[in-house]
């Protein structure tokens, strides 16, 4: 009993710090930056002029936004732009589209904080936007060329405040801070959940076990044994999690700068248990259309982590 005290306190102690620490200075500064660009029409002026050039691989304008959320907000983010979409008449294919693309790309609340433990942000934005766009094209022509590409013509504009005035700059301050305040806070159970299992199954000689089983296997890919837990937290529960685990054992010196960034194709991604959840939570349409796009994800993920391995 006294064992599973102390894993649980460590845990807590590392999941605290971890959130309020690294992710929450992170994500006001990003939602700050976003909200005031939002405001004041930067963003709606980038997704009127990109949106033309992104139709051919099945992006909509709203589309554009969500790539936008997902690589500088959370994971989470896109959710209101996916269920925006379902509500204005988007097309299935479009949105099957749009979700694959969400899928595969790189997730703001993992890559951002990760940046202190050596990341490479550029390279990890540059692959997550080559990797979104081949999955959106992959699920538009390929896996979900069978979904209705009917929609309505409905306006693509997002509604949002304006920041005209010193006040209304501070208000926009004010609401991202709160926003990624709860965001951070949001993290802390999951986190904490994810660190007492996956220090439970360390201690218990579990991971040592899966590692020596695999371990051939993993020689003849030559693949690192050391990813095998970031990796199994990640997909089992998510990409802060990941997070987690992945500053432990930088940390602890388990893991290098360069099999970080090698790893950062595959592991910095909302396509996972949690984020599959909650994204299809968005809206009935959305969560009909998730295989194809979950196929198309995987063809996104795959180009991504090819290009991490080859960079490194």
């Amino acid at each position: 009993m006294e064992i599973l005290i102390d894993i649980i306190l460590k845990a807590g102690r590392s999941a605290v710090e971890l959130s309020l620490f690294v992710l929450l200075p992170v994500m006001v500064v990003m939602l700050s930056l976003m909200r005031l660009l939002e405001a004041r029409g930067v963003l709606d002026w980038l997704v009127a002029r990109l949106a033309p050039v992104l139709k051919p691989v099945g992006l909509t304008g709203l589309g554009v936004f969500a790539a936008l959320q997902i690589n500088f907000v959370s994971f989470a983010a896109p959710m209101a732009t996916l269920a925006m979409m379902e509500q204005r008449g988007a097309s299935d294919r479009h949105i099957a589209a749009t979700l694959a693309m969400v899928f595969a790309m790189s997730q703001a609340n993992a890559a951002l904080p990760m940046m202190t433990m050596g990341l490479d942000i550029a390279l990890t934005l540059a692959w997550s936007l080559i990797g979104g766009l081949i999955a959106a094209a992959a699920t538009y022509y390929l896996f979900g060329r069978a979904l209705s590409a009917d929609e309505d013509r409905l306006d693509e504009s997002l509604k949002h405040p304006v920041a005209e005035s010193a006040k209304g700059v501070l208000d926009v301050i004010n609401r991202a801070g709160a926003e990624a305040f709860k965001l951070a806070v949001g993290a802390i159970p999951m986190l904490v959940l994810s660190l007492v299992i996956v220090t439970a199954l360390r201690t218990s000689g579990a991971i040592d076990g899966l590692t020596q089983l695999l371990a051939p296997l993993l020689t003849a890919l030559s693949v690192d044994s050391a990813l095998i837990l970031p990796t199994l937290t990640k997909y089992i529960a998510g990409g802060t999690a990941m997070m987690g685990v992945m500053d432990e054992m930088r940390r602890a010196g388990q893991i290098s700068a360069e099999l970080l960034n090698a790893s950062a194709g595959f592991l910095i991604s909302p396509f996972d248990l949690p984020g599959v959840a909650v994204l299809i939570s968005a809206g009935p349409r959305i969560a009909a259309v998730w295989k194809p796009a979950a196929l198309g994800a995987c063809v996104g993920i795959a180009v991504r982590t090819v290009g991490h391995i080859l960079a490194a």
